[in-house]
């Protein structure tokens, strides 16, 4: 038995071209690295490769968290401007609520490498007890938004410091993370004693 918390993810790559063979699928590898690394905590994982199809995300979404009942549901890939692009509208489709600071802080870390950041829009949300976020597609950007950017003059926070503290309040498992990776950041008043 682990003295931390089981948490079940869903990891969701949204792809044309992988979802159908044509290349390798590097979003969901690169996910359940980051997260791997980053999380002390008993991972369950659940992966689904889709094509960029609105009515086939918002399915996957909410089998996700309504069967599979994921605590959380990371996706990558279908969040530019492209006619194909429909990620962040089926992320909207199945929204109970919506949580711009995430999506907000995916651009300004993405504007210190690309002018293009402008352009990404991805989104995050509450669906029932579950924080489904749209990610970037690049490995590189995953990781990046994902931890931030803690060697910048000021540090950028990356958005995963607030995911526990955000998964806490609507009553899912307590996640702890390596603080080498990233720091989750809590009030004093949620920091759970350790365990033993």
């Amino acid at each position: 038995m682990s003295e931390f918390d089981p948490v079940r993810i869903g990891v969701v790559s949204i792809s044309d071209r992988a979802s159908s063979g044509i290349y390798e699928d590097k979003g969901i590898p690169a996910l359940q690295e980051w997260l791997g690394s980053a999380l002390r905590n008993p991972i369950a994982w659940e992966t689904r490769l889709i094509p960029d199809e609105r009515e086939a995300i918002g399915a996957t979404l909410r089998e996700l968290v309504d069967v599979a009942h994921c605590d959380l549901v990371l996706t990558t890939g279908g969040t530019g401007p492209a006619l194909r692009d429909v990620t962040p509208e089926a992320t909207l489709d199945v929204a109970d609520k919506e949580m711009p600071g995430f999506g907000e802080q995916m651009r300004q870390i993405s504007l210190r490498f690309v002018p293009t950041a402008i352009l990404s829009r991805q989104v995050a949300v509450i669906r029932g007890k579950a924080l489904i976020i749209n990610l970037p597609g690049q490995p590189k950007s995953i990781a990046e938004t994902l931890r931030g950017l803690p060697d910048a003059q000021p540090p950028v926070h990356g958005i995963f410091t607030a995911v526990p503290y955000c998964i806490d309040l609507m009553g899912g498992p307590y996640i702890e993370t390596d603080d080498a990776v990233c720091k989750a950041w809590r009030p004093k008043t949620a920091i759970r004693p350790p365990k033993g």
